[in-house]
């Protein structure tokens, strides 16, 4: 009987033995991003994802995890396609059991939308379009500012620096899809309460390889400022077509407008004809949250210097974190229910001025609204043209170059 008793007590222990590791196994906090890595102007979801992926990678390195829980990472390509960005966040949903989801394009996030709400899951849509957070907003958030924002803050820069007694002859050169159309209807409505005269829309599939039509309309209607809505490879078209018309107005994008292949392509072609909207901080501000970024770069050498794209990428991956950690915080547990309340009780969550304090409530999921304008130079670097303002409030404040 001893024997016996002896025996089962050795075989318990082996079984505790062999189950102690995956016992011991650190829980996880599962995200999934939708992506476009192979589309049109892919360079810019490359680097989202890039730098989304080396910021989870220094959480989880540098920081220990959240609370213990590593950060695990799933990324579908979109290819810029809806039908694959819905593909991919079902497979999360259903699949994956993630608990947080990062989408991608104006188009895709609007598609994907309805499921994250279907099955609550919190998404952060890397593209800002403002039809995004139209009700119900449940579940989807941008990081900052919508494309509002971007329209506002152009217009009031062009305001600004116009001179003569005339209005200003602005036009828009946009993609034809959500995202480039995501700028046209608030910008005709606050061109009309700025008094400017919005002369003409352009718009344009991402795929064309030619703007000199598009630009010869502009340039015959005297638009001297031409607020675009496309990706960096298309900028670069725009740039070569106006140089072969001859057609000189100065540029201005949203935040979009630059990643790491733009500065390869535009050499010569830049110069000093690009302004953008951006809603965060450079190298040049020495802001504490700068420091993560060269950490980052030092560590997994991904860039080597300061890129838009990026930065949006690890801008993305600090909100995310930060959600978890709030959520454990407040319910020792870290899901898609506690990570949503998480989301919407931030209050003016510090970065490090890498991206303006982050702000959500119940009904209001945009992230900021803070801006300003930046010059693009062709070196890959950016000046700051204005001071941080927030377009329809602040005044907006012209930094002397």
């Amino acid at each position: 009987m001893k024997r016996w008793s002896s025996i089962l007590l050795a075989i318990s222990v082996l079984v505790l033995l062999a189950a102690g590791p995956a016992v011991a196994q650190t829980k996880s906090v599962k995200v999934g991003a939708a992506i476009n890595l192979t589309g049109p102007a892919s360079t810019w979801g490359q680097f989202h994802e890039k730098g989304q992926r080396d910021y989870f990678r220094y959480v989880n390195e540098v920081k220990g995890g959240v609370a213990g829980h590593k950060i695990d990472m799933i990324t579908v390509d979109t290819a810029y396609k809806v039908p694959e960005a819905q593909a991919a966040v079902q497979k999360f949903v259903l699949q994956d059991k993630v608990d947080m989801i990062a989408t991608w394009g104006a188009g895709e996030g609007l598609a994907a939308k309805p499921i994250v709400q279907r099955y609550k899951v919190p998404t952060i849509n890397y593209s800002t379009s403002w039809e995004l957070l139209e009700k119900p907003v449940d579940y989807m958030y941008l990081p900052f500012g919508s494309y509002k924002m971007d329209c506002y803050a152009v217009l009031e820069y062009i305001k600004a620096i116009h001179k003569g007694k005339e209005p200003p002859k602005v036009g828009l050169l946009t993609y034809n899809n959500a995202y480039g159309r995501s700028i046209h209807a608030p910008s005709k409505e606050y061109a009309a309460k700025l008094g400017i005269d919005l002369v003409a829309v352009e718009e344009f599939p991402p795929r064309t390889v030619d703007l000199n039509t598009e630009l010869l309309r502009l340039q015959k209607k005297g638009a001297e400022y031409i607020f675009i809505q496309m990706l960096p490879s298309a900028i670069i078209t725009a740039f070569k077509s106006a140089d072969r018309i001859k057609y000189n107005p100065v540029f201005l994008g949203t935040w979009t407008s630059t990643d790491p292949d733009f500065f390869k392509m535009g050499k010569g072609l830049i110069r000093d004809r690009l302004a953008m909207q951006f809603p965060g901080g450079l190298p040049s501000d020495k802001f504490k949250g700068m420091e993560v970024m060269k950490d980052l770069w030092k560590r997994y050498k991904t860039v080597k210097s300061f890129d838009a794209s990026y930065w949006e990428g690890v801008v993305v991956g600090m909100i995310m974190e930060r959600a978890f950690l709030r959520a454990y915080e407040k319910s020792k547990v870290i899901n898609p229910a506690t990570i949503n309340a998480a989301m919407e009780s931030m209050n003016h969550e510090d970065f490090g001025g890498l991206v303006p304090p982050v702000t959500f409530t119940k009904d209001n999921h945009e992230g900021s609204f803070t801006a300003r304008i930046v010059k693009v130079q062709e070196n890959g670097t950016y000046i700051p043209l204005t001071n941080f303002y927030i377009p329809g409030k602040d005044k907006i404040k012209i930094i002397k170059k």
